[in-house]
């Protein structure tokens, strides 16, 4: 579309326009002065084309004296290079354009503090503080043209299935769902707050109970909680998604297809097809010693507590004994390394064996064995000639953790990833309580997921053995979403609360919209929400998430860019009804 700065993008011009009158506008990416001739490459958000004086003096010096990353309007005349500057790095590497008239629309007057599209190392405060810059280059570009078209996909993807897209509010009550609320005072009501929503969690079941069979949105989600590779801090989207009458199986059917496609038309890599595996959260736990496990890793974990009960090694008695067997002799260097890694997450060690030729062992435990326990530990752990096992013990908590630790580790350094993969999985049965540090009944994962044999599970069956309907979908290691069948039901709502100690009081208090709400005859329901941020992380190949926002929190919640958390006027406070108290 021609207008005053542009009858062209950068990327557009090519040998059919030769002889042409164009104008394009966009950012000097780079000055040649070859003395008496020069060459500036133009870039906007499409791409690069070349232009070059036509020996005027003036010209030829106005154009020289501009500032890199200028924006600049230049009109010319399309002619083509010369076959040997061909530039095949740019889709209009055959042509250039003559500079008739080219004008500085907006002048840079301030150093770079970083160069743009450079290799150079910059340091991440920098580039936040810059964002705006950084966002001139290819990579953080590509990732946000890439995020665009990956939310319009799934939107559409969605809303083919049925699904009808409504926004629930950001303002909202503060209700305790994990994290810490983001707390917003009210000028209108003296001493009260709302909260910014850690999830639509609440309103998207009420749109249930209205009676909006299927809902989804684009969600923002707000969260105070600390920063990690794959989390940020303060602000995150999902595809949030419910649908009433729904079952579990329900849930799988509509967002595998959505996450299978979705990675399949924004990625080359390897997806393994749906449905996903299913596996329970008990055996995840045991076998990969984490509830986020990466298949790509095809080491797995053992449990062998008792055998080891019926061996001398003083250790491992009467203890949880889990054992991760490798398929290859590994260097005494190694050993060390491994032992090292294990010593910073807090072991005392990492025992080994290795299996010599004769089916004998090599190692510092063998000797803790009794020879007629050799075989059947060779029987146990399915070992041959040449394997490695290497052996973990702890309370049952901590093994489980630490061996999944190894197990990563040992994937890691042993290059047993295929990096050309997406591995999905569901993980499923989350216990619906746990213990917690107190050693009192508590909720494991979602105290509002539907229990496992519903009011009678709840009555009849000890709560550390009931099962709930939640599930989380992983991929390569990285939590993707986490959903559940609901509980729609005052009467098993109240029950499960009770087990965890919160009363039928503290329910109407704490949900007394959602709990009102399921007195007027809610239907079942069951919903999901994966990760956007997430998505993007993984089809970026991205190390955090911060790379596939476009205005990120740094990893202490801060906006360097914008000054944000800031100070405000005593005037701003007064009209919220705030006096601050620094003193510490």
């Amino acid at each position: 579309m021609k207008n005053e700065y542009r009858t062209h993008n950068c990327n557009e011009i090519n040998l059919s326009d030769v002889g042409k009158e164009v104008r394009i506008s966009g950012f000097v990416d780079t000055i040649r002065d070859l003395g008496g001739l020069v060459f500036l490459d133009i870039r906007d958000m499409y791409g690069k084309t070349q232009v070059v004086t036509s020996g005027k003096e003036d010209v030829v010096d106005f154009a020289s004296r501009i500032p890199i990353e200028s924006s600049v309007c230049v009109e010319g005349t399309v002619r083509k290079r010369d076959p040997e500057t061909y530039n095949p790095n740019i889709t209009t590497g055959e042509v250039e354009i003559v500079i008739k008239n080219i004008q500085v629309l907006g002048k840079r007057t301030k150093m770079l503090p970083f160069e743009i599209n450079s290799n150079q190392d910059v340091r991440e405060d920098l580039r936040l503080e810059y964002r705006f810059l950084d966002l001139r280059g290819d990579k953080l570009k590509n990732n946000l043209i890439l995020r665009a078209n990956v939310i319009q996909f799934l939107r559409n993807q969605m809303i083919e299935q049925g699904f009808l897209e409504i926004q629930t509010p950001i303002l909202t009550s503060s209700s305790p769902e994990g994290a810490r609320d983001y707390l917003v005072p009210s000028r209108l009501h003296a001493g009260k707050f709302y909260a910014l929503p850690q999830a639509p969690q609440q309103f998207k079941q009420l749109l249930m109970v209205a009676g909006i069979d299927k809902y989804f949105q684009i969600a923002p989600c707000f969260r105070d909680e600390d920063s990690r590779a794959d989390r940020a801090p303060g602000e995150f989207y999902q595809l949030d998604m419910e649908m009433s009458y729904a079952t579990q199986e329900d849930v799988f059917s509509v967002i595998e297809p959505v996450i299978y496609n979705t990675f399949k038309k924004f990625s080359n890599k390897k997806i393994c097809e749906y449905p996903f595996p299913r596996i329970s959260y008990k055996e995840a736990m045991l076998k990969y010693g984490t509830d986020k496990p990466d298949l790509r890793n095809p080491l797995y974990i053992i449990d062998l507590s008792e055998f080891f009960n019926k061996c001398t090694f003083k250790p491992f008695i009467d203890r949880t004994v889990r054992a991760i067997k490798v398929n290859k002799h590994l260097s005494k260097g190694f050993h060390e390394k491994m032992l090292q890694f294990a010593t910073s997450i807090g072991m005392g060690g990492l025992g080994y064996l290795e299996v010599q030729n004769d089916l004998s062992y090599k190692g510092p435990i063998d000797k803790f064995i009794p020879t007629e326990l050799k075989g059947e530990l060779l029987n146990l752990a399915s070992l041959e000639k040449g394997d490695t096992i290497f052996f973990i013990a702890d309370d049952e908590k901590r093994a489980t953790d630490l061996a999944g630790q190894i197990r990563t580790e040992l994937g890691n350094r042993l290059n047993l990833i295929d990096e050309n993969i997406y591995s999905f999985c569901w993980i499923v049965d989350f216990p619906m309580f746990e213990l917690d540090e107190h050693n009192k009944i508590a909720f494991n994962h979602n105290p509002f997921s539907m229990p496992q044999g519903g009011l009678k599970a709840l009555n009849s069956q000890n709560p550390l053995d009931i099962l709930a309907y939640q599930y989380d979908i992983v991929c390569n290691g990285i939590e993707l979403s986490s959903g559940a069948v609901r509980n729609h039901d005052p009467e098993i709502m109240i029950k499960a609360f009770e087990l965890a100690g919160y009363s039928k009081e503290h329910i109407e208090e704490k949900f007394s919209a959602l709990f009102n709400a399921f007195q007027y005859g809610a239907p079942p329901h069951a919903g999901i929400a994966p990760g956007i941020d997430r998505m993007l992380m993984l089809l970026t190949n991205s190390e955090t998430i911060r790379e596939v926002i476009a205005f990120p929190l740094n990893s202490k919640a801060q906006d360097l860019m914008m000054g944000a958390p800031g100070n405000v006027t005593r005037e701003q406070l007064h009209d919220v009804h705030i006096k601050l108290d620094l003193k510490q």
